[in-house]
Formats: structure tokens, sequence, C-alpha cells
């Protein structure tokens, strides 16, 4: 099985040329009545040895952590992350296998950020005083670092994400460093944050609308990263989780998921949606509830959020091409709508 970076390194390799990509690209998309643009591919797997290699890694990064949390509490993460490196210099650049790149990735970012935390006493990030915040800020500073050097020599598709990650982290860590009072406005923070690193995924998606090069990819998952950071705030904010969700509110959650559809048809990105499912769910029980039909409430928000979902799946362009058309000069930078027949 090829996958779309598969086509893409050959595309810089010199043994296809960019038209031919292109036609294959669209051969397959007719055979599945779907535009290419409309996938969202993203390379996960490239095949069953990715699963046996990333069973491998992770048994010997538990194994590294362990050994070296015996040496001292910070070295456990400093020997993650040294090993991860290590890793990926076989498996990310020279095997170029996409899940354990991502693993290797994920525990290299990871194991930075806890040698840090470690080292200044893990206790402290939850302090809730400055000390905690100075030492969550040296924890995510070090870890966007690590990201970036990790993205000039492997350019792992994932790595822009954990470094915006990671960067609202240090940002967030800063301003309660300097400003203490600032804990109440934690979810505020974290919600502008989401809205910095979405706009950083449309300015990846903006400079490939087709989505043909590896920048889909980056865009993919700075909105993965994006979406939870703008929708659990929102609905944080809202109060959805606490005591009893009020009639009024449910419907104000019910409004913002159908923002949400709106602005995931019209980026062509689904994150969002997921993102924001779970409170939309429990919005909906909670009408239902209200309305008398208590035992039948966890079922019935099942079938009609289930039923909307696939609906919409299923119509995704036809419902895009009508929104996108009323968006005028601002829809020739997004990705192009497909046109059936």
């Amino acid at each position: 099985m090829y996958s779309d970076s598969d086509l893409d390194q050959a595309v810089t390799a010199g043994v296809m040329p960019p038209q031919i990509a292109a036609a294959f690209r669209d051969h397959v998309a007719a055979l599945r009545a779907t535009p290419a643009v409309d996938e969202e591919h993203f390379r996960f797997l490239t095949g069953f040895n990715d699963i046996f290699v990333t069973i491998a890694i992770t048994l010997l990064l538990v194994a590294v952590a362990q050994i070296g949390g015996v040496v001292a509490d910070w070295a456990g993460g400093a020997a993650v992350a040294a090993t991860s490196w290590a890793l990926a210099l076989y498996f990310t650049a020279r095997r170029r296998m996409a899940l354990p790149s991502i693993v290797l990735l994920l525990t290299f970012v990871g194991g930075v950020a806890a040698a840090v935390l470690m080292a200044a006493d893990s206790r402290t990030i939850f302090a809730g005083d400055r000390t905690g915040a100075m030492t969550g800020s040296a924890a995510a500073g070090l870890a966007a670092i690590g990201a970036w050097a990790h993205w000039r020599r492997f350019h792992v598709p994932i790595t822009p994400a954990a470094g915006a990650a990671a960067g609202v982290g240090l940002v967030i860590s800063l301003i309660l460093a300097a400003l203490p009072a600032a804990e109440h406005f934690t979810w505020a923070m974290l919600l502008v944050g989401g809205v910095a690193v979405f706009g950083y995924a449309m300015r990846w998606d903006m400079s490939d609308p087709r989505r043909e090069t590896r920048r889909a990819d980056v865009a993919f998952w700075l909105h993965l990263v994006a979406a939870p950071m703008i929708a659990h705030p929102v609905f944080r904010l809202l109060g959805v989780f606490e005591d009893q969700l009020a009639l009024g509110t449910a419907l104000i959650v019910l409004l913002l998921y159908l923002l949400s559809a709106l602005v995931a048809l019209a980026v062509d990105r689904r994150a969002l949606l997921v993102s924001s499912l779970i409170y939309v769910l429990y919005a909906l029980s909670t009408l239902i509830r209200t309305s008398g039909a208590v035992e039948l409430s966890a079922a019935l928000t099942a079938l009609v959020i289930g039923a909307a979902l696939l609906s919409l799946s299923a119509f995704w362009q036809t419902i895009r091409a009508a929104l996108v058309q009323r968006l005028g000069a601002a829809a020739h930078r997004l990705p192009p709508v497909h046109h059936a027949g």
C-alpha cells in the first residue's frame, strides 16, 4: 500500500513527475467518489511492522526510564529523550517508519519536559505559585526548543504541533509566573492559545490547499492540537460539567457545536467536531432527560448524534459546496470544492 507521503517522496526524488502523482490521486478519488482533498490523508502506519517496532520501542524506553530513575529523578526523562533521538536516527531518518516516528517524537519532547520537571521537583508544577509557574515555563520552553531541533533534523509532520502545544504552555506559564493572580484566567488563556494554533494550522493549510504535500500532514496535526485547546476551555467556561447542566446552557452548547460544524466544513477539517463531541452528547442527553425520556436518554442521544454525524459525512461535499459559495473571496484561500459529475 502506498501512502500520500510516499507519492510526495517519489516526486521529490524525481521518480515520478508531479503531473502523474496528481493524476493518480484524482484516479483514486474518482474510484472512491470522494476528492483527495476531502480525505484528510495522513500517514500513521506504513505496515504492521510499525506496530511491532513501536511495541519494542515502548518496552525499551520504559526500561530506560526506570534505569535512569534509579540514578537520579531527572535522569529517567533525560535518558528517554536521548534514547528517542538515537532511535529516530534509524527508524525515522533512514527507515521513515510512520508510527515509530510519531512515538519517538512524543517521547523525545516528553522526556525533555519530564527531565526539567523532575530536576526541579515535580511537585512544584502543581504548587499554584510563581515557583510552579517558572518550573512549568522552563519545561515547556525546553520542550519547544527540543521540538524545533527535532523538526530541523527529522521533519516529522507532528513535530510543529508538539512545538505549538509547548509554546502555548510556555506563554501561559510565563504569564502565571509574572502575575500569579492570572491563574483564574488559565482557561481563557488556553482558549486564546488554541485560536493561535488554529491560525498557525490554517497557514500551513493555505500553503497547500489541494493537500498534495507534507504541509497538509503538518496542518492535520496542528488542527488536532488546536481543536481541544479551543473546545474544552469554551465548554469549561460555560460550566458544562458543574453540578447540573441548565437547559439554557445545554442549548448554547448545541449552538456552539453547530458553529463548530460550520467552521469544520469551511476549512474541511473534522478535528473540532471530534473534540467537542463529548460536550454535545452531554448537552443533548440533558435536553432529552428534561423532556421526560429519562430511561432512553443515552440511547436517543447516541441515535441522534450518530445519525447526524453519518449524514454530515455522507453529504459533506454537498453541504460544504453550498457553504463555501457563500464565503465570497475568502473561499479562494480554502481547499477547493469538489463538484460531482
